[in-house]
């Protein structure tokens, strides 16, 4: 029985409400009242339930497919301006003792360069990755409990925090590791950490556990229940996602909705973020393989629909996806983006190695840090290296409070002015200089708060005197 309010896996994502929905979702695709309807409640800023995004996502009517894109794009001004977060992973250990599918750490690839970072060696990345402005780290390792324990990760994460190279900082650590314990999720919060990211790869149970054949990710409830234990330790920002071409993107795109609105359910706190990863080559894995891959216009039309139907949430695209395909979906939802990504244990400190080593997946997006965000500016955007949420305490539903409210703008547009300011000092070449001046001249004055913007403007100043950090 479908329980959204449920701690079972297969009670708040059942597969029979899913097929019960899709099933509703074709009788009325092409019913205009209805779909007129869902979108006048979207208007409304009051976010979809996965019923009501299924039949959005089945129509095929041009017209209504434009007034699904037009407001999405509008729900992203309204909720987080012209800003978009720049990240980066860094790939601790590829050990892994699992035989996921689709992955090139599956344990009975034999030929794949495993690697694992000394401490040593993440200075070295991390030195690496601030060198080229980056303050926003997601932190990835594959499961194996004796070569990557959590032991491993905690140290890992204090070795990040601890590294200072000329004005260079890492702000905040998210990490994306595999299902674990209350008390290991009590141990991550410990350490500070931003989000726990944890992609549920397919929420069809019978495909998962094929997909998932050996190994503790196997249980598959286990680890769709992940995020209710993460948040049982403390941990208030939980990030969900799934790999699209597992399985038919729309079972998997009410799965996705079906668990956010659990969140919501059990703990009053939706998902902080949603990424939206697709199947890519990589090593022993052609994705050819996988028959449900989808086409850019789908893909553009689900960003479209999550945004629409959770408006809280930032959504992250990685360098999975190419320029092209990054600067389509870009108007349409997201907020977040990886820059200069490499996605090998040890590409950042190394770059020959990150042609030699076995990677998790193959970059499409290959482009420097400095050249997206230029890039990103040329476009209207507005880079943004900002981390003060989390450093301020508004994290959970503090921060979906505000968020909710279209509040957040207030102090995460200067924040992100500031925090570009310095990567422009810092790390930017003389054109992205130049463009990104004018774009924070323009943008302060954008700034309703008379107070806020007095107060921006001297720190901007303060910057260029060569002073760092500040935040509302």
């Amino acid at each position: 029985m479908y329980d959204a309010a449920s701690l079972k896996a297969e009670e708040f994502i059942s597969d029979e409400e899913i097929k019960e929905t899709l099933s509703f979702a074709d009788a009325n695709k092409e019913n205009t009242a209805l779909i007129d309807k869902i979108l006048e409640k979207a208007r409304q800023r009051k976010g979809l339930d996965h019923r009501e995004a299924s039949v959005l996502l089945a129509c095929e009517i041009p017209e209504k497919i434009q007034e699904m894109f037009a407001l999405a794009e509008q729900i992203k001004k309204d909720y987080y301006g012209n800003r978009i977060v720049l990240f980066a992973p860094l790939y601790l250990s590829n050990y892994c003792v699992n035989g996921c599918v689709y992955c090139p750490y599956h344990l009975k690839n034999k030929h794949i360069a495993r690697k694992k970072l000394t401490q040593e060696e993440i200075r070295k990345e991390v030195t690496a990755l601030q060198d080229m402005g980056h303050k926003r780290l997601a932190i990835e390792a594959g499961e194996d409990p004796v070569n990557n324990p959590i032991e491993y990760i905690l140290e890992s994460i204090r070795t990040i925090y601890s590294i200072k190279h000329k004005n260079g900082a890492i702000r905040r650590v998210n990490v994306n590791i595999a299902a674990t314990t209350v008390e290991n999720y009590r141990k991550l919060k410990e350490a500070e950490i931003g989000t726990y990211i944890l992609f549920q790869e397919t929420y069809h149970k019978e495909s998962y556990e094929k997909l998932h054949p050996t190994g503790p990710k196997h249980d598959y409830a286990y680890h769709t229940e992940a995020m209710d234990r993460a948040m049982e330790g403390g941990i208030d920002d939980v990030g969900l996602g799934v790999l699209f071409g597992l399985e038919m993107y729309r079972y998997e795109f009410a799965g996705l909705l079906m668990h956010a609105e659990h969140l919501e359910a059990v703990h009053g706190v939706g998902p902080h973020t949603i990424s939206v990863p697709r199947v890519k080559r990589a090593d022993d894995i052609d994705p050819s393989a996988f028959d449900n891959g989808i086409s850019d216009d789908i893909f553009a039309k689900i960003c479209a629909l999550i945004r629409i139907s959770v408006p809280y949430t930032g959504m992250i695209i990685s360098t999975r996806e190419s320029q092209a395909v990054r600067e389509r979906v870009l108007p349409l939802g997201v907020s977040q983006i990886s820059g200069a990504s490499r996605t090998s244990v040890g590409g950042y400190a190394d770059e020959e190695d990150e042609e030699v080593t076995s990677a998790q997946f193959d970059v499409s997006d290959r482009r420097s840090l400095d050249e997206v965000v230029n890039w990103l500016m040329k476009l209207g955007y507005l880079p943004s290296f900002c981390t003060a949420c989390y450093r301020e305490g508004r994290t959970g539903d503090r921060f979906m409070s505000l968020c909710k409210n279209m509040q957040i703008l207030n102090c995460c547009h200067p924040n992100a002015l500031m925090t570009l300011k310095e990567y422009l000092e810092d790390y930017a070449n003389e054109e992205t200089r130049k463009i990104g001046m004018e774009l924070i001249e323009r943008e302060l004055e954008k700034i309703p708060n008379p107070k806020v913007k007095k107060t921006a403007y001297e720190h901007i100043h303060d910057i260029s005197e060569g002073r760092r950090d500040f935040r509302f």
